[in-house]
């Protein structure tokens, strides 16, 4: 696992929003790690204002297996999380960190980061002291909500990226809420916790 901290620790449990990256915040692009690929979602500047401004701790969780496949390296991973970040500064906002796991069983050896494993979140729940009890998980994979459902996080699945397949999925007894964009996600955690 690899990651990026962007806030520091703070003396209080905070609450967090753990953001999948490809699909739920940007336009769905296989092994997606140059600048001039990334798209944001329709809504995904506006979500991301929405929930920096309710005091929430934003943190992206995402699995990274093009370094595995030898597509790309943690260096391009990093540029472009550093070309995000550029992008959200111009609205005053950024992401409080970024974990990455660069692994697939396939091409590496197991391990406990890769999602739909906790370690991701898990680790930044200390690194920034999060309350994960009062904090969401938001993806467009049934690895994501299993990730955060496995820590009793709060979990919304979007319907972008792979969501629509992904939806179909599910069955009653899995409790997940299911929105179409980030944005319809912002509107309903705010609300909800308002």
């Amino acid at each position: 696992m690899h990651f990026s901290l962007h806030s520091q620790k703070s003396k209080f449990p905070r609450n967090a929003i753990f953001l999948d990256r490809d699909g739920t915040i940007n336009i769905e692009k296989n092994y997606l790690y140059r600048t001039e690929d990334w798209e944001w979602i329709p809504g995904a500047i506006e979500a991301i204002k929405k929930f920096k401004q309710a005091g929430f701790l934003l943190v992206v969780v995402t699995n990274q297996a093009g370094i595995a496949r030898g597509l790309y390296s943690s260096e391009d991973v990093e540029r472009l999380h550093s070309y995000v970040q550029d992008e959200l500064f111009k609205i005053g906002k950024v992401i409080d960190a970024f974990y990455y796991c660069p692994h697939h069983p396939a091409f590496t050896d197991l391990c406990s980061c890769r999602k739909p494993s906790t370690e991701m979140l898990r680790h930044a729940a200390t690194e920034l002291n999060i309350n994960l009890k009062t904090s969401w998980m938001i993806g467009d994979k049934l690895i994501d909500v299993e990730a955060g459902k496995a820590l009793g996080v709060n979990t919304l699945m979007v319907r972008t990226g792979h969501g629509k397949v992904e939806e179909r999925q599910l069955v009653s007894s899995d409790k997940i809420d299911v929105v179409d964009t980030l944005i319809e996600a912002a509107e309903h955690i705010i609300s909800a916790t308002g």
